[in-house]
C-alpha cells in the first residue's frame, strides 16, 4: 500500500471517528432507546446561521416511529448540530414556536431529539425546554389571543373614523398588523369595540361598532386579509371596571377609562419562515 493510500485510509478513519463522536452524544441501544438522553449545548447549533428554526407545525405532527432518515429530513430538514448523516443514530434540532403571551418576545424555544435503531429507523423522541426553562415542549395549542388598545389612544373624544386616529393608536396597530401577518396559520381576527356606561345604549352600540369597523379597515390597509377579519360593536355590555358614581364627574369619567377600549382577538399559530 502506498504512502498516499495509507494517509487516505487514516484520514477516513479519523473522519469516521470524529463523526461518530460528534453525532452520538447519548448511549443509544440497538432498539433506538436510551435512559439518559444527552443534549448538545444550545450555542453549538449550526443550522440557519446558528439560530435554529421555526418548524412547520403540520410537518412536525407527521413525525413518528419507523421513519427513515430521508423521511425525517423531508419533514424537518437536516439536524441542527452538525451530527452528520451516515453512521449516526441521533439527530438534534433547535426549534422556536410562536406562542403569544408566552416565552421571550412571544416565542418559546425547545430542543428536539430523534433516535434511530441499528437499522436507522426512528424509534424514540425527546423534548427539552430551553426558553423558558419550564416551558411545555412542544407548546400545546394556543387559543385566540386578545390584544387591548385604549380607546383614547386610538381616537379623539367622540371620534371613530380612521382620519381622526391618533399616532399612538396607529403605532400599536402597525405592530399588531405585523404580528398577525407573521403567523404561519391564521384562522381569524375579530375586532371588538367597547364603551363605558355613559350615554344611552343605542349611542354606545353605534359608536363602538364604528370604532371596531375603523380598526378592522386599518388592519386591512396594513395587509391583514379582509376575508379573515370581522368587527363587532359591544357597546357598554362588557365593562372590565366598576366605579363609584358618587365621586366627581371628572374622577368618575377617568375611573371608567379601562372600559373604553378596542380588543382584537387573533386566532393564529406558528410563524412564517
Amino acid at each position: 500500500m502506498s504512502l498516499l493510500q495509507h494517509k487516505l485510509k487514516a484520514a477516513a478513519i479519523l473522519a469516521a471517528l470524529s463523526l461518530a463522536a460528534c453525532g452520538n452524544l447519548s448511549k443509544v441501544d440497538e432498539h433506538g432507546m436510551t435512559d439518559d438522553p444527552v443534549w448538545p449545548e444550545v450555542d453549538r447549533v449550526t443550522f440557519n446561521n446558528k439560530m435554529g428554526t421555526f418548524p412547520d407545525l403540520s410537518a412536525l405532527k407527521e413525525v413518528k416511529a419507523g421513519m427513515t432518515k430521508d423521511q425525517l429530513y423531508y419533514l424537518l430538514g437536516r439536524p441542527h448540530f452538525g451530527e452528520g448523516f451516515a453512521g449516526v443514530r441521533e439527530w438534534d434540532y433547535l426549534f422556536h414556536f410562536h406562542t403569544p403571551g408566552q416565552g421571550t418576545n412571544d416565542v418559546t424555544t425547545c430542543q428536539f431529539k430523534a433516535l434511530y435503531d441499528r437499522d436507522y429507523f426512528t424509534r424514540s423522541f425527546f423534548w427539552r425546554p430551553v426558553d423558558p426553562v419550564d416551558a411545555v415542549c412542544p407548546p400545546g395549542a394556543v387559543g385566540p389571543q386578545r390584544y387591548t388598545i385604549a380607546a383614547n389612544a386610538l381616537f379623539a373624544f367622540d371620534k371613530s373614523d380612521i382620519s381622526s386616529m391618533r399616532a399612538e393608536g396607529r403605532r400599536q396597530l402597525d405592530e399588531l398588523a405585523a404580528k398577525i401577518q407573521s403567523f404561519d396559520v391564521l384562522k381569524g381576527v375579530t375586532v371588538y369595540g367597547h364603551t363605558d356606561l355613559l350615554g344611552n345604549d343605542a349611542y354606545n352600540m353605534n359608536l363602538s361598532q364604528r370604532r371596531a369597523d375603523s380598526v378592522r379597515n386599518y388592519l386591512i390597509q396594513r395587509g391583514v386579509s379582509s376575508e379573515l377579519i370581522s368587527a363587532q360593536g359591544m357597546g357598554k355590555t362588557q365593562p372590565v371596571k366598576e366605579c363609584d358614581s358618587s365621586q366627581s364627574r371628572n374622577a368618575y369619567i377617568a375611573c371608567l377609562e379601562p372600559n373604553r377600549r378596542v380588543e382584537i382577538s387573533v386566532d393564529g399559530s406558528g410563524q412564517k419562515k
